[in-house]
């Protein structure tokens, strides 16, 4: 049986550029067993492919679960109504 959650995404810095410039979007992710934020992943590269490859690369891109970090290697499931943030690598001057 298939989960499809819609969550509430949120874009910053170069992930922002590479969706087109939006500050937001409501994304349903959908998964065999359960929806969760490699799922997540998966499906925005296919919505956003000038993101895929920043956001299918955990290096690249660290996903915040309700203002939690997701460590790298970790999946996490997601359920209705949460805020993911992509939060890409922050660089200083």
């Amino acid at each position: 049986m298939s989960s499809i959650v819609t969550v509430r995404v949120l874009f910053f810095a170069s992930a922002r550029e590479a969706a087109g410039g939006i500050a937001s979007a409501s994304i349903e992710v959908k998964n065999l067993e359960d929806a969760n934020t490699k799922a997540l992943r998966t499906t925005l590269a296919q919505l956003y492919p000038k993101l895929a490859s920043l956001v299918l690369d955990e290096e690249n891109i660290t996903l915040a679960l309700n203002e939690e970090y997701v460590p790298v290697g970790e999946v996490w499931k997601l359920k209705e109504g949460d805020t993911v943030a992509l939060i890409p690598p922050i660089s200083g001057g």
